[in-house]
């Protein structure tokens, strides 16, 4: 009798079956790279940006920069512009191929109110290197 009781208890706490598995458009792209991340761009207007070349690479950063291979990746970057004060960050969190379209997905914050930040212009950036997409890059803001 004990035994019975035993089997229906653990019948009973089984997880259900799993959902038959549906086919989606969406795919996440696997390998995401920060090539550079902090405070201070020097990139005076807000802009998202997909660089394909190597010449694309040049003019958007002045600064040292690392080779890109662009026949196996690309450059996405988010440049919040200048801000006021410390305490503002953006943060790219996925790139994502749906529909023909690569959507990279990306966080700002600013400092809460009330904080106490340094009294400084800043412009906060994120750039990362995905494999290439060739075709159009579009960039969503996801709420904190």
């Amino acid at each position: 009798m004990m035994v019975l009781a035993l089997m229906l208890v653990a019948a009973l706490v089984q997880p259900p079956p799993a959902a038959p598995k549906t086919s989606t458009s969406t795919t996440t792209v696997p390998t995401m790279k920060t090539i550079d991340k902090g405070e201070h761009s020097n990139m005076d207007d807000a802009k998202q940006v997909g660089v394909k070349t190597d010449a694309e690479w040049k003019q958007l950063w002045q600064r040292p920069r690392p080779a890109v291979d662009f026949t196996k990746e690309m450059v996405v970057g988010v440049f919040l512009g200048s801000r006021p004060t410390a305490g503002f960050t953006v943060e790219i969190l996925s790139a994502t191929e749906t529909n023909g379209t690569l959507v990279v997905r990306y966080r700002a914050g600013a400092p809460g109110r009330g904080m106490m930040t340094a009294q400084v212009i800043t412009s906060p950036n994120h750039i990362v290197t995905v494999p290439f997409f060739p075709g159009d890059v579009k960039f969503e803001t996801v709420q904190p």
